[in-house]
């Protein structure tokens, strides 16, 4: 059986990869985009912006993310990341969000909410920072 139709998963998967392209990593070398996709279907992208002052780094994930809260507070319904530079061999486990990351998607994702990671396997948020941060 072929594969005729793209999944809202690869439409998104799609979109992270195409942000990734216009990442500002001049000192890492290590581009990210991150797509999500609201439930009325809108998708936002955000990649790593980087700065030599690394703590004023911003991250794709949150990139995203900030960019989708400012333009509505429609439901996050998934979020996919494209990590690393095209074809490169990364250890599996550098393949996840940053720590940063995860707290803050935790604001915005319910725990269910799937986050599929390019080259990787699909989490949920809970499973990727099951004891976040709560006020």
């Amino acid at each position: 059986m072929t594969k005729d139709k793209k999944t809202s998963e690869d439409i998104l998967m799609e979109a992270a990869r195409s942000a990734k392209k216009n990442s500002y990593s001049p000192y890492s070398g290590f581009p990210v985009g991150a797509a999500v996709v609201l439930e009325d279907g809108q998708i936002f992208t955000g990649t790593n912006i980087e700065n030599a002052s690394y703590g004023l780094t911003c991250c794709a994930e949150r990139v995203a993310l900030f960019s989708a809260r400012t333009a509505s507070s429609a439901k996050i319904m998934a979020l996919a990341i494209s990590i690393g530079p095209d074809g490169a061999k990364l250890p599996e486990r550098s393949l996840v969000p940053c720590g940063a990351c995860r707290q803050v998607m935790s604001e915005f994702l319910a725990p269910e909410t799937p986050v599929h990671v390019d080259g990787n396997r699909s989490f949920t948020m809970d499973e990727l920072l099951p004891h976040c941060f709560k006020l």
